[in-house]
């Protein structure tokens, strides 16, 4: 069952200083659980943008119904 989430976050990145806060929808195959820690949210998006998970920075991260 996927979940989406509309997340704002800072990619830290060198590559992305120009322009590097981004928003809008996040759709993960399965929800993430409601303890997952900021860690977890910032692994999740690192891996997508292919970058360590220390180059982001979450902003805001809520699930859409």
């Amino acid at each position: 069952m996927s979940a989406k989430y509309y997340t704002q976050f800072r990619l830290t990145d060198a590559y992305y200083r120009g322009g590097n806060e981004f928003s809008g929808v996040v759709e993960l195959s399965d929800p993430m659980d409601k303890n997952s820690e900021v860690a977890d949210i910032e692994a999740v998006l690192a891996k997508n943008f292919d970058l360590q998970q220390s180059a982001v920075r979450l902003v805001s991260w809520s699930r859409l119904h």
